[in-house]
């Protein structure tokens, strides 16, 4: 199916009151996690309700769902300065663990997103070892990828990253994209045997410019880049979230971009953090948001990419 525009009017707004949900999972039961940083994860309800689970603490993040059914959370600890470890919650039994605070005596102070591989690798951007928002976005490239792997060996497997934020694995597990929020563009990595990546690259061209010293976030044009949550559709193209231009756009299989959302007043489409697509032909579309408190639905044109926990 042809990639076409998203019209502001299909979007509904879902799980109202939610607090900051970055980022939303589909289980291959149908069910709808999203992250709330009052527990550990929110069910959203058919009926655009939403319930709280599991305990509340540090700032969920990014969110995935691994062959179990395990909500595997990446807990962005730059908001209260406390440590941003890897973690996991279990919806069935309610089992709330931490599976990962430091790498390598590296301390995780700020796990953004995780992705599941067929393998059973659990990857993961740290996004900075910054105290605050104006530092983590200057440019500085003290962020890295790493991995958990199945029998518990961890390892930086990607470093000197500008603020690495979303991560996507293609359909083949041949490659590890990452948007580098900062750099305002995506590198896409090899992956090699045992849970490891080859040098990155960058996948595409820049999204955008970042801001001018002293430029405010609502003084731009809808031009900035900053690159946030990124997935792939069934059709090969990377969809990629923009928040400080109220945005989602695609990298194409041939390396153009579309621009599939845009929301200039920002009265819907409110900072879009990540996109995530379930339902039975996977074309519901669900997008977080740093800053709206409820989560935006509507119909895809192109069904999303099946991940690990929906095949």
């Amino acid at each position: 199916m042809p990639l076409s525009p998203i019209p502001l009017e299909a979007f509904e707004k879902i799980a109202l009151g939610i607090d900051r949900p970055e980022d939303v999972v589909v289980g291959k039961d149908g069910r709808v996690f999203a992250s709330d940083h009052q527990c550990a994860v929110a069910e959203l309800l058919p009926g655009g309700a939403f319930k709280r689970m599991g305990p509340r603490g540090g700032a969920p993040n990014g969110i995935n769902m691994d062959a179990q059914g395990r909500v595997v959370i990446a807990n962005f600890g730059i908001y209260d300065r406390q440590d941003g470890p890897l973690q996991r919650f279990d919806p069935a039994t309610g089992e709330h663990e931490t599976l990962l605070s430091e790498v390598e005596g590296r301390r995780l102070t700020s796990a953004n997103y995780p992705v599941i591989d067929r393998a059973g690798n659990i990857w993961c951007a740290n996004s900075t070892h910054a105290e605050t928002w104006p530092q983590a976005l200057d440019g500085r490239t003290d962020g890295f990828i790493f991995v958990l792997r199945p029998d518990g060996s961890a390892s930086i497997v990607a470093e000197g990253l500008k603020f690495p934020n979303g991560l996507a694995l293609s359909a083949d597990e041949q490659h590890l994209f990452c948007a580098q929020t900062s750099g305002a563009d995506v590198l896409r990595f090899p992956v090699q045997e045992g849970g490891r990546l080859g040098p990155g690259e960058r996948y595409g061209p820049v999204l955008g410019r970042l801001m001018r010293p002293g430029e405010g976030v609502g003084s731009h044009g809808g031009d900035l880049g900053y690159t946030d949550g990124i997935g792939f559709d069934a059709e090969g193209n990377l969809w990629v979230c923009l928040p400080a231009s109220n945005k989602v756009v695609a990298i194409t299989p041939d390396a153009a971009v579309e621009t599939v959302i845009h929301d200039p007043s920002g009265k819907i489409v409110n900072h879009p953090t990540n996109v995530t697509w379930g339902g039975e032909d996977l074309r519901d579309l669900y997008i977080g948001s740093i800053r709206a408190d409820y989560v935006l639905k509507a119909r895809s044109p192109v069904a999303g990419q099946p991940q690990i926990h929906q095949r």
